[in-house]
């Protein structure tokens, strides 16, 4: 009990040392206020930014992979690009005998000039798909119907088109009805799809008309495509395993002989995600090298006031020693003193940061709408702080108590 009450007198005999020094102390604390504010904006900046990845990535597909072929550098010269793309068997084979595919879809693109009776639109994108690519992308259907596996069979000229197209191709009834030529070629509109935005990080605002068509009847528009398949896995952690198994089937399927390159590739988004947060890692760490380098030169310079401060109060500590004040006590006064000027310190720095956050989230334009400080890291940092009060505060305090208070009451 007695040493509670030593330790709140202590304290706040600490504080008003700081509050009869202001400026001094304010100096003193100035590396520990810069130390604290960079790593916390830092901290904040990048846990807002690897929150916006993984946002986007779960809006865009975290779970799915993109399959297409290829030639390798070898084989340029022995083998067609007609030969490495991707082809319809190849795409039921994988449906069949990959277990980490939840469902895929085969697409292609093409760009063309799409007319309506009162306008015309050139380097329209015009998309091939197979049903199912409407669910592996999660695009939504907000009027009219999806396209189905019969319209491909059939390879009839319906189409859907997003909601863009409707106001740019100026189209009456929702565009449901209408009809509208791609490359001369008459195709009725039959649904419209909700326009995909994908974030700030994708190009935002960068939407324009688009067109779909039944994959089959792609073809029609033009007599050589490139094709790709669009596969959703049936969970993000299993991406790895799902290339191996993709690899084996289409390496089986193609014939290829060991040794022989792979004549397809393919990419997982969840490799971007991780490589995300490698870089967020090695952020956080160069910023925390570069942190701690300036709490040290803060650190030094609380050691170098609180030597000043013995100076200046010598008499004061003997005078102490001389009622009854025992070595303990006196180091134990100036550890804290130590100890509290860090934490004020860090308390501003974090006042500081939180500022900053709050005023840049504000901003119109500002990409990264969620950063904040995360709990544990304020107390990292105030805990960090204390630490470096007591490591740097350690030799006065040790330099006060073991004044002789003789000599000490002498001192001019």
């Amino acid at each position: 009990m007695i040493f509670i009450r030593l330790l709140f007198q202590t304290v706040f005999f600490a504080l008003a040392q700081l509050h009869a020094n202001k400026i001094r102390s304010a100096l003193t604390m100035l590396g520990i206020v810069i130390g604290v504010g960079s790593i916390t904006l830092v901290i904040a900046a990048v846990g807002g930014l690897n929150n916006l990845v993984l946002s986007e990535f779960e809006s865009f597909g975290a779970r799915k992979i993109e399959i297409w072929g290829t030639v390798p550098e070898s084989r340029r010269g022995t083998m067609s690009w007609d030969d490495a793309k991707l082809k319809r068997d190849e795409a039921d084979v994988l449906r069949e005998h990959c277990d980490t595919i939840e469902t895929l879809a085969m697409h292609t693109n093409l760009n063309a000039r799409v007319r309506s009776e009162r306008r015309s639109l050139s380097g329209v994108t015009v998309i091939g798909h197979e049903p199912e690519w409407i669910f592996v992308n999660d695009r939504e259907v907000i009027h009219g119907r999806p396209l189905k596996k019969v319209d491909g069979y059939e390879q009839l000229q319906v189409c859907l088109i997003n909601d863009f197209a409707i106001d740019e191709l100026l189209l009456d009834n929702n565009g449901i009805g209408e009809y509208i030529y791609i490359d001369e070629r008459r195709f009725m509109v039959v649904g419209v799809l909700k326009t995909s935005q994908l974030g700030a990080m994708f190009g935002a605002d960068t939407a324009r008309s688009e067109v779909y068509v039944p994959y089959q009847t792609a073809y029609k528009l033009r007599n050589w495509l490139w094709p790709q398949v669009t596969a959703m896995m049936t969970s993000p952690d299993v991406s790895e395993e799902a290339k191996q198994e993709i690899r084996f089937v289409l390496r089986k399927h193609r014939q290829l002989k060991p040794g022989e390159e792979d004549t397809f590739d393919m990419f997982v988004f969840e490799q971007f995600i991780e490589q995300m947060r490698g870089l967020a890692a090695s952020l956080t760490t160069i910023a925390g090298v570069l942190v701690g380098i300036s709490m040290v030169v803060g650190g030094v310079g609380i050691m170098n006031i609180m030597l000043v401060s013995v100076s200046e109060r010598t008499r004061e500590i003997g005078l102490r020693k001389a009622v009854g004040a025992k070595p303990g006590v006196i180091l134990l006064q100036f550890l804290v003193e130590a100890m509290t000027l860090c934490v004020v310190g860090g308390v501003i720095g974090l006042t500081f940061s939180q500022s900053i956050i709050v005023i840049a989230t504000s901003l119109e334009g500002m990409p990264i709408k969620e950063m904040e400080i995360p709990p544990w890291a304020i107390i990292l940092s105030l805990a960090f702080c204390a630490a470096v009060g007591v490591l740097f505060g350690m030799w006065p305090a040790v330099k006060a108590a073991s004044l002789d208070p003789i000599e000490a009451l002498r001192h001019e």
